[in-house]
C-alpha cells in the first residue's frame, strides 16, 4: 500500500533540491546586474512611450494575446521518472492524492506568469482604457486565474489521450478561445466574451467526457512530458554551469556547417577551430541562444530613443553573448577520446578565443547596422569601435583567464 501524501512529499523535496542547485547558478551576480539594468531602462522608456500612446494602438489585441496565452499555457508537472513506469503502474489507483497535489503545484508554480503579464500590461491598459479603471482590470486578472484552472484540468484530462493529433487540435482550439475571451474582455465586451467562455466550458467538459472513456493514465506520456520540461530547464542551466546528465540533441544544418568550416585549412593546429564551429552550429544550445540575444538586443537598441542607452545595450548584449558562449570550452569535457588528439592545449585555447572574437565582432556589426538604418553616425561609430574593443578585450582578458585556470 502506497502512502500517496508521503510519496508526494519525498518526490517534491527531491525536485526542489535538484532545481535549486542550478537556480543559484542561473541567478548569479552577472545575470542579476544585467537584468536589473535592462529592466530599469525598459521601464523608464515604457513610461515615456505611454505618454504619447496613439489612439489606434491595438491594446486589446496585445492584452488578449498575452492573457489568453498565459491562461491556456497550463502544463501539468507530475514529477514522474522512468522507473515509475514499472514500479508505480500497478498502484495507479492508490495515487489519487499524489496527482491532486501535482495539479495544485502546477497551478501555483505558474501563477507568476499571470501576475508578471498583468503587471507589465497594466500601465498600457490604463492608458488605453482609463474609463474601465483599476477595479475592472483586477476582475480580468481574477477571471484569468479561474480560466487557468479550467485549462489545467482540461490538459490533465487530455493526458489520457494517446493520439497526438487529437491533443494538438485540442490545444490549438483552447488557445484561440482563450485569446478571444480576453480580447473581448479588454474592450469591455461582456456579451461576446460570455459567448466564447461558454464554448470554452463546452470544450473542457468534452475533454472530461473523453477522459472518462479511457481505461487509465498514459504513463509513458506523463513521463515523457515531465522529462521534456526538465530537459528544457537543464538546457538553460547548462549555459551557466555544468549539467553532467544533460542529454544534448544534435541537428545537422549541413549548409551552415559547410559555410563556416570550408575556409578552415586541413591542418593539425586547426582541429579545434573546426570542432568548435560545428559544435556551435549543431548543438541544441549555442546557436539558438546566440541568435536570441542578437534579436533581443537589436529590439532594445531600435526602440530606445536615447543614443547612449542604445550603446550601453549593445555592450550589455555583447557581454551576455560572450558570457554564454564561453561554455563551449567545457562542452566536450566528458568525451575521453578527445584527450587522445595529438593537439597542443595552446591550439585549443587559441581556437576558442578566436571563434568567440569572430562571433562577437559579427554581433557588433549587426548592432551597428541598426544605427545606419536610423541615420545615426555617432551611434554607428561608437558601437563599431567601442563594441569591437570591448569584444577583443573581454575575450583576451576575462575569457582567457577563465579557461586557463
Amino acid at each position: 500500500m502506497i502512502n500517496a501524501k508521503q510519496f508526494w512529499s519525498r518526490r517534491f523535496s527531491e525536485h526542489v533540491k535538484e532545481t535549486s542547485r542550478y537556480l543559484r547558478y542561473i541567478f548569479n551576480g552577472h545575470l542579476v546586474v544585467s537584468m536589473i539594468f535592462f529592466m530599469s531602462a525598459l521601464a523608464y522608456y515604457y513610461q515615456r512611450w505611454l505618454v504619447d500612446l496613439p489612439e489606434s494602438f491595438p491594446t486589446a489585441w496585445i492584452v488578449g494575446l498575452a492573457f489568453g496565452i498565459v491562461a491556456a499555457y497550463s502544463p501539468v508537472r507530475t514529477l514522474l521518472k522512468v522507473p515509475d513506469l514499472v514500479f508505480l503502474l500497478p498502484a495507479e489507483y492508490q495515487l489519487g492524492d499524489y496527482f491532486k497535489r501535482c495539479l495544485y503545484y502546477s497551478f501555483f508554480v505558474q501563477l507568476y506568469l499571470v501576475f508578471l503579464v498583468a503587471a507589465a500590461l497594466g500601465p498600457l491598459y490604463f492608458a488605453s482604457y482609463p474609463e474601465l479603471g483599476t477595479q475592472y482590470y483586477l476582475v480580468m486578472i481574477g477571471i484569468a486565474l479561474v480560466i487557468k484552472v479550467w485549462n489545467l484540468l482540461s490538459n490533465w484530462w487530455m493526458l489520457k489521450e494517446r493520439n497526438p493529433r487529437t491533443r494538438g487540435i485540442d490545444q490549438v482550439v483552447k488557445y484561440i478561445l482563450n485569446i478571444a475571451i480576453f480580447y473581448f474582455l479588454a474592450q469591455g465586451e461582456w456579451v461576446f466574451s460570455s459567448v466564447v467562455t461558454v464554448l470554452l466550458v463546452g470544450l473542457v467538459l468534452y475533454t472530461f467526457t473523453l477522459s472518462r472513456r479511457k481505461a487509465g493514465l498514459a504513463w509513458d506520456l506523463l513521463v515523457m512530458k515531465d522529462q521534456q520540461r526538465m530537459r528544457t530547464f537543464y538546457r538553460i542551466a547548462n549555459n551557466f554551469t555544468d549539467v553532467p546528465h544533460l542529454k544534448n540533441t544534435v541537428k545537422k544544418r549541413h549548409a551552415l556547417v559547410e559555410a563556416l568550416v570550408k575556409a578552415i585549412p586541413y591542418r593539425q593546429d586547426q582541429t579545434y577551430s573546426y570542432l568548435y564551429r560545428i559544435t556551435f552550429v549543431r548543438s541544441s544550445d549555442y546557436l539558438g541562444m546566440y541568435l536570441r540575444l542578437i534579436v533581443i538586443g537589436a529590439l532594445a537598441i531600435w526602440f530606445v530613443p536615447n543614443i547612449w542607452i542604445k550603446i550601453a545595450f549593445a555592450i550589455l548584449f555583447l557581454y551576455l553573448s560572450a558570457f554564454q558562449m564561453m561554455t563551449l570550452w567545457n562542452h566536450h569535457r566528458t568525451i575521453a577520446w578527445l584527450d587522445l588528439y595529438p593537439v597542443k592545449r595552446d591550439w585549443k585555447e587559441k581556437a576558442l578565443l578566436n571563434w568567440l572574437k569572430q562571433i562577437l565582432l559579427f554581433q557588433t556589426f549587426v548592432f551597428g547596422l541598426l544605427f545606419i538604418f536610423q541615420w545615426n553616425l555617432i551611434g554607428l561609430l561608437a558601437v563599431w569601435i567601442g563594441g569591437s574593443l570591448f569584444s577583443i578585450a573581454f575575450v583576451q582578458s576575462y575569457v582567457k583567464q577563465k579557461i586557463t585556470t
